[in-house]
């Protein structure tokens, strides 16, 4: 099982992940200093759960994305 995380801290990340779509990638540290610039009078604690998230989002849409071209390149090869 994965771990729990409140709505407010999926609902910012969706949020912002909506709003800015190329500022994110799967690297923790650069999502907490887009994360603390694009929200202001955010705590440590909200910042880095809201960097987190997005972190496990995006890596897990790029493994999607991965897995998807293999199965093109499956169909394509046959």
């Amino acid at each position: 099982m994965g771990k729990v995380r409140p709505a407010y801290i999926k609902r910012l990340a969706r949020e912002l992940m909506q709003r800015y779509p190329d500022r994110f990638n799967a690297d923790f540290e650069n999502n907490k200093r887009q994360v603390a610039q694009l929200v202001e009078g955010i705590s440590k604690r909200v910042r880095n759960r809201v960097a987190g998230y997005i972190t496990s989002q995006m890596k897990r849409l790029v493994a999607e994305a991965g897995e998807e071209s293999v199965k093109m390149g499956e169909e394509g090869g046959s």
